[in-house]
């Protein structure tokens, strides 16, 4: 089916804000069927062709398995020496797998600290291509019992390796100087983004440098290259007074390592205005535009309307075209990727009983699109990942029982 660039015809308006809350029209069904994360991969394919897979096992080791003809058969599972660590992950804060230069492997997660919602970004590191990996080393300077969660890594064009997170310690701030003054709301909204950059392969990092405030609280963020080598990354923004539509900033790397990282000046993305007191765990997705700019994806609440959009964006960040629907009103948990002209959008949608994973297909730079039905389960399943290999889109889909992989 071939489906022309127009604007889609409206979907079936949100009942309620608590359904507006929960993108995923089976989350809670959904998860009750297997162990918080237990699915939830990080891959990536390997410098040789070969598919990489982290995620954790029954017994909550974090484990990689290889697979060297594009999935169709596993290695046995390796358990990764993770110390003493225990593990935080889920769909939108999965395992994070990336290949560096002079034969660096990287993988991070999240570490759940004593109190509640706080965390740290923790990182095993290889530099002879993944035969062994160093123990594990926390990414942020900071020590503080707090959330720092929900990161994304990347390598840019000259080598720097940028991480970027949430981070409440304003929020953190900002409630301490609350009950100085005996106010009872901080005047502080959602979390902040943090970043820092690594010049040595994460060998070392150098400070970490706010990037923006007032950033949702439990929504992945985004990262892409630029054109020009850099790393662009949108994540979910808190518009005052609750706005929750999505910002853009291109990552800057500061030389030396120890030196201020040059902070952007955030850019507003997205115009749902979908005013919500509360964090709908669903972040957005972004990837280069052969014709420039970037081509992306969110969920959001447009007029009542809850739907995953496709909407491009200009070299800055800002709105660049006409927002669409994607073809499936129960879609959920996107993700979007680019090679070339070629444009794959991926997506899971529950139909009453199981999930099925659908793609959006476009050889044009995304003017025009195919509509393709890839997978269906009935059992518990991690969110669709694309992944590059040597300009060909793959795509996988962990379920129980059954890993999907497939050329797009």
């Amino acid at each position: 089916m071939k489906i022309k660039l127009t604007r889609l015809a409206p979907l079936a308006a949100l009942a309620t804000l608590a359904l507006a809350m929960l993108p995923a029209h089976a989350e809670n069904k959904m998860a009750e069927m297997g162990k918080k994360g237990a699915l939830t991969v990080g891959a990536a394919f390997a410098p040789d062709g070969s598919l990489w897979v982290v995620q954790q096992d029954e017994q909550a080791h974090l484990t990689l398995q290889i697979s060297r003809d594009d999935g169709r058969n596993w290695q046995p599972a390796r358990v990764l020496n993770t110390a003493s660590d225990r593990m935080n992950i889920s769909g939108e804060s999965n395992p994070k797998l990336l290949f560096g230069p002079h034969g660096v492997v990287l993988i991070s997660y999240a570490q759940p600290l004593e109190k509640k919602f706080t965390g740290e970004i923790r990182l095993l590191r290889s530099s002879d291509g993944g035969a062994t990996f160093a123990p594990p080393v926390t990414v942020h300077q900071d020590r503080q019992v707090i959330s720092h969660s929900f990161a994304s890594m990347a390598f840019d064009a000259s080598g720097a390796l940028h991480t970027v997170w949430l981070d409440s310690r304003e929020m953190v701030l900002a409630k301490a100087q609350a009950e100085k003054t005996g106010s009872s709301k901080p005047d502080y909204r959602g979390g902040a983004i943090y970043h820092n950059v690594s010049l040595d392969g994460a060998a070392s990092f150098g400070p970490d440098t706010k990037l923006a405030d007032y950033s949702c609280e439990c929504c992945r963020i985004a990262l892409t290259p630029t054109a020009d080598g850099q790393i662009a990354a949108l994540w979910r923004h808190v518009t005052a007074p609750n706005i929750r539509d999505h910002a853009f900033a291109v990552l800057r790397a500061a030389s030396p390592a120890t030196a201020p990282v040059p902070v952007p000046v955030p850019i507003r993305a997205t115009y749902d205005n979908w005013a919500i007191d509360g964090c709908p765990h669903h972040g957005p997705g972004l990837t280069l535009a052969a014709s420039g700019g970037y081509h992306a994806v969110w969920f959001g609440v447009r007029a009542g309307v809850a739907q995953v959009s496709y909407g491009k964006l200009a070299q800055d960040g800002k709105p660049g075209g006409t927002v669409i629907a994607l073809p499936d009103d129960k879609a959920e948990h996107a993700d979007i990727l680019s090679s070339g002209n070629k444009l794959a959008i991926v997506w899971r949608s529950y139909d009453g009983s199981g999930m099925t994973m659908k793609a959006w297909i476009s050889d044009d730079d995304g003017q025009h699109f195919t509509l393709r039905q890839l997978a269906r389960s009935e059992a518990d399943s991690d969110y669709p990942r694309l992944l590059n290999k040597e300009g060909k889109i793959f795509v996988i889909w962990n379920t129980t029982g059954k890993r999907h992989v497939e050329a797009l």
